[in-house]
C-alpha cells in the first residue's frame, strides 16, 4: 500500500491527503516531523534528504518528496482528467499558481503563522507579522483577480492548481481577521469548504 510520511498538521502533507482523497487512493500515513520527530534520523533522510514531510513511498520502494509534485504525479498516475487537466494550457496555468504558491503565497503568509501560532507572545515579532499580513493580502487580492475571470483557479474545474493555495487561504482566513473583502476568493473558498476531502484534510485538522 501507498504510504505518506509526514504528520497531518504539516500544510504540505494535507495538500497530498487531499489530493489523495479526491482521487479515491488506498493509503497508509505515517506521523513523522513536529512532535513526532524522526525526521532527521538515519531512515528518513535516506528518503528525503531535505528532512521535510510529506514523502511518498510507492509499493515498489519508488520515492517522491516536495507536495506539489507529490500531488502533480499522484493525478497524472491515478487521474488524468479529474485533478491534472487535459488541456495543455489549463494544465501549465494549474502548474503555474502551484509554483507560485510556492514563490509568493507560502512566503508570504509563513511569519504570520509562526509569528502568531508557533511563536510565543513574548518573542513574537510585530514587525515581520504585519508584513507577512500585507504580502499575504496582496497575494490574495492576485487570486481574487484571476477567480473574477473563473470558477477555479485554473478554469472552470477544480484541479490539482486550488490544492497548494486551498491551505494558504484557509491560513489567511483564521489569522488575518481584519482582511479586506475579496468575493471571488470568498466564493471560490466556499467550494472549497464544501469538498469532503478539504474538510477531512484541512478543515478538521488541528491548527497547531
Amino acid at each position: 500500500m501507498m504510504k505518506i510520511w509526514g504528520r497531518n498538521t504539516s500544510s504540505n502533507v494535507q495538500k497530498v491527503m487531499w489530493a489523495i482523497s479526491e482521487l479515491g487512493l488506498a493509503h497508509e500515513r505515517i506521523d513523522v516531523g513536529g512532535p513526532f520527530g524522526k525526521n532527521r534520523e538515519p531512515a528518513y533522510l535516506a528518503m528525503n534528504p531535505n528532512g521535510l514531510v510529506p514523502t511518498l513511498e510507492e509499493d515498489d520502494g519508488f520515492l517522491l518528496w516536495e507536495s506539489n509534485t507529490i500531488v502533480r504525479y499522484l493525478a497524472a498516475k491515478h487521474g488524468p482528467g479529474k485533478l491534472e487537466p487535459g488541456d495543455l494550457r489549463s494544465r501549465a496555468s494549474a502548474q503555474k499558481w502551484m509554483d507560485w504558491q510556492l514563490a509568493v503565497a507560502n512566503p508570504a503568509i509563513t511569519p504570520v503563522f509562526w509569528g502568531l501560532i508557533r511563536t510565543p507572545p513574548d518573542k513574537r515579532d510585530p514587525k515581520a507579522i504585519e508584513a507577512g499580513k500585507a504580502a499575504s493580502t496582496t497575494a490574495i487580492k492576485m487570486m481574487d483577480e484571476q477567480l473574477a475571470k473563473t470558477r477555479f483557479i485554473a478554469g472552470d474545474q477544480f484541479s490539482y492548481g486550488d490544492i497548494p493555495i486551498g491551505p494558504f487561504a484557509y491560513r489567511y482566513f483564521r489569522l488575518i481577521t481584519d482582511h479586506p473583502t475579496t468575493p471571488n476568493v470568498e466564493r471560490w473558498y466556499a467550494e472549497l469548504a464544501a469538498r469532503p476531502a478539504f474538510k477531512q484534510h484541512v478543515l478538521d485538522v488541528p491548527f497547531v
